[in-house]
């Protein structure tokens, strides 16, 4: 997880999206030199470019064909996950940025492995301030690289699903095929 402030300034230049066909419904991803800005379940890249940190927001969307090279990391995670591999998304970058914590929180959430399931509670702990429940609730719903930063592990104490952008519907079936898989 980077975040524009690592760099010292923020970035802009053009970025690249694609939408692939998934069992949950089409998946749209967005990405900039390698790293994801945004994506989940949506065929409107214009849509997830929105949950973009003004900072890192890029000048222009290139809709591209899901096998172009500068998508085929992203895009080989996504497919590799719903094909079994549910660690894939974990092993490409993701770029998003806000203040310290939420940034902190995000990094936190991709450690969270396929399969895991833990509380808001539990998730503020591992973001570093077990008080934040709240700010980690909002980090989740900050959240703009679905499935790369998998916001949907993270569930109510009292194990409800809790809320999910794409629909608690998409929440249950990644839960369910984790936990599957995990056996």
């Amino acid at each position: 997880m980077t975040s524009s402030d690592s760099h010292g300034s923020a970035r802009t230049g053009a970025a690249q999206a694609a939408t692939v066909a998934t069992p949950d419904g089409p998946f749209t991803v967005i990405v900039r030199e390698g790293a994801v800005l945004a994506s989940g379940w949506s065929s409107s890249a214009e849509e997830l470019a929105g949950l973009i940190h003004p900072r890192l927001r890029p000048d222009s969307l290139e809709p591209v064909d899901a096998d172009d090279d500068r998508l085929a990391p992203a895009v080989r995670a996504v497919r590799a996950y719903y094909e079994g591999d549910l660690a894939a998304p974990r092993s490409v970058p993701v770029e998003q940025d806000s203040g310290e914590f939420l940034v902190a929180a995000w990094s936190a959430l991709r450690d969270v492995k396929p399969g895991e399931r833990i509380t808001y509670t539990e998730y503020a702990e591992r973001a570093g301030r077990p008080a934040a429940v709240r700010a980690a609730a909002s980090a989740c719903a900050k959240n703009a690289a679905a499935l790369f930063v998998p916001c949907h592990r993270i569930v109510r104490t009292d194990g409800g699903l809790g809320g999910f952008r794409y629909g608690e519907g998409v929440k249950e079936s990644l839960l369910k095929r984790e936990a599957a898989a995990r056996g």
